[in-house]
């Protein structure tokens, strides 16, 4: 096979993965289903709250891979949020059960081929770099045999009474200009504040905390911060591709904190679905930009790490 036809196989690969993860995430919100706040709406859900996390590293997987592993943990009931390569149990002492199915989750990363490198050195350009991803297969904790006793273990939920203190905390940590007022929850990019109506506003107190971390996930995207694009206009694909961002910047955050996630717009699900189906990297660029946001978010909660942004399929490569 020559070098052109590899790059040509490689692309359609790389079509046909984006293609298969964003149907997956259409197909479930056409059924009235939000993957990223599913998996605990449901009496289904057996997994305690959280992020999916390598059972062999303890690393939160990341972007994309989160809903990919909250989904799978919905459809067959898995117990724990523990996840391995098949390597990886092998190395733990325990195995993967005979007959077991893994589930495929994505490593996103650039590269810059040598014949592209070449090119911009000759005509004196910076090199460009391709985006690929890149497939492995990993196994529920609970799809394993022999594996330590430990491996399963997961942490507590945090005591009552101790999450609003954290958010709150959290708040006023990052140094965002928060206002509390009014009847709406917003984010202005041009003032650079976010406004929340007060606390007793919300039906459930805990919805006002959901709330803030939605309006912080948009803060989050300013020039100075994280430097996402916030210059779309309400119904516009860019404000619409935003607004995923920050559900799902929320969700993380929600999970991490031991929050149960919900949907704070609902009614935007059509215009996500005409994103989705119009640009198939949407949403994985969307989970990724998420990811970084959540890490950033959860970095000032006192006492507490960022989540580990480094997916765990780095290791298993």
């Amino acid at each position: 096979m020559s070098r052109n036809d590899r790059r040509v196989r490689a692309g359609a690969d790389r079509a046909n993965l984006y293609d298969e993860v964003t149907d997956k995430i259409i197909a479930e919100l056409e059924a009235g289903r939000v993957p990223w706040v599913q998996p605990w709406g449901t009496s289904a859900a057996k997994a305690p709250l959280g992020l999916p996390r390598n059972a062999a590293t303890s690393r939160s997987y990341s972007g994309i891979n989160v809903l990919i592993l909250w989904g799978a943990v919905i459809e067959h009931g898995f117990p724990g949020q523990g996840w391995l390569t098949f390597r990886q149990a092998l190395s733990l002492g325990g195995h993967v059960r005979k007959g077991e199915r893994g589930t495929t989750v994505v490593y996103a990363d650039r590269f810059t081929p040598e014949d592209e490198k070449r090119r911009a050195f000759e005509a004196g350009e910076e090199a460009q770099a391709i985006p690929f991803l890149k497939r492995f297969t990993v196994f529920n904790t609970a799809q394993c045999d022999d594996l330590p006793e430990d491996i399963e273990a997961t942490a507590p939920p945090p005591p009552p009474g101790m999450i609003e203190p954290q958010v709150e905390a959290l708040i006023k940590a990052t140094g965002i200009d928060f206002r509390i007022g009014g009847n709406r929850a917003f984010y202005v990019p041009s003032l650079d504040y976010v406004q929340v109506p007060p606390p007793a506003a919300y039906f459930e107190p805990i919805n006002w905390h959901r709330t803030a971390l939605h309006e912080l996930g948009h803060a989050s995207g300013a020039e100075h911060r994280l430097n996402r694009n916030l210059s779309g206009s309400f119904g516009s694909k860019l404000y619409s591709v935003e607004e995923i961002t920050a559900e799902l910047i929320s969700a993380y955050s929600c999970a991490a904190l031991g929050i149960v996630p919900t949907v704070r717009h609902a009614d935007y699900i059509g215009s996500w679905l005409d994103v989705l189906r119009e640009d198939n990297r949407a949403i994985v660029r969307a989970a990724s930009q998420a990811s970084k946001a959540a890490d950033w978010l959860l970095s000032f909660l006192p006492d507490a790490g960022s989540i580990d942004q480094n997916d765990d399929e780095r290791e298993a490569a």
